[in-house]
């Protein structure tokens, strides 16, 4: 690796794998990490043109896993970090195993939290550097059905604003990255298969949606919410009283 690197976690699939296939485009080595094995097939794919890229295979819900990606980064500078690393589950909270929805916690908010943290130690040390954090239109919204993880989306966009304010004079840009519904297998690792808004095939395409994600990461911008549709409902979430957008979220991912 000798060029300039981007560290992408949660790059097997989805908006994740698109955000490395762009990084890769545009000639960064990359080091991609997901728990899931084919992490590193992945990696060896996308290092098959000029750019070097290696593949971590980490629990990236446990302080430990996310240590065995910082080992890989050694002491080479990191010019982009994108913590996109997340899990959902749907279905009733009442009925969810206490197992699963501590792992939606421990990945979306402590693992990447702590991630965060080491990386804007780094660059901020450094004097430079860029955050893409992946949070969601869902943090706006009380999550029926999708309680948990609508409330770790909530954390990560509030904690992605506060941190740009603090790196704000150190050289280190956050952007978050605010998607809606999107073509990825979020929805049948979530068991949202059931739900209408798993079964909608008008979700975003996640090459658009990481395209959007990276042009304002670029641009040194806040946020983005990605497609003409999730704005709109961004933007009615302020106006709208939460009992409301609770009964809306209800319609889309109770079980049918």
């Amino acid at each position: 690796m000798s060029k300039k690197l981007a560290v992408i976690t949660g790059a097997s699939t989805g908006i994740g794998f698109e955000l490395a296939k762009i990084a890769a485009r545009e000639g960064y080595d990359l080091l991609l990490a997901a728990d899931e094995p084919n992490i590193v097939e992945v990696a060896g794919r996308l290092g098959a043109g000029d750019g070097a890229a290696l593949g971590v295979e980490a629990d990236l819900s446990t302080f430990e896993g996310n240590d065995a990606l910082l080992t890989a980064i050694g002491g080479r500078p990191v010019d982009i970090l994108i913590a996109n690393a997340g899990r959902g589950l749907g279905h009733a909270f009442v009925e969810q195993n206490p197992a699963e929805w501590r792992r939606v916690i421990d990945t979306n908010i402590t693992g990447t939290t702590y991630l965060l943290q080491k990386m804007a130690q780094r660059m901020s040390e450094r004097g430079e550097g860029r955050i893409l954090i992946t949070g969601s239109i869902a943090g706006l919204i009380p999550g029926s059905f999708q309680a948990v993880y609508n409330g770790t989306k909530a954390y990560l966009d509030s904690f992605a604003y506060a941190l740009r304010d603090e790196l704000k004079d150190s050289g280190v840009h956050i952007t978050l990255l605010m998607p809606g519904p999107t073509d990825t297998p979020f929805f049948a690792r979530a068991n949202m298969l059931d739900t209408p808004v798993g079964k909608d095939d008008s979700k975003e395409d996640p090459a658009k949606t990481a395209q959007n994600g990276w042009d304002a990461l670029m641009k040194g911008s806040a946020h983005v919410v990605s497609g003409a549709k999730n704005k709109a409902q961004a933007a009615l979430s302020h106006l709208t009283p939460d009992s409301l957008l609770a009964g809306q979220h209800r319609k889309m991912a109770e079980p049918e």
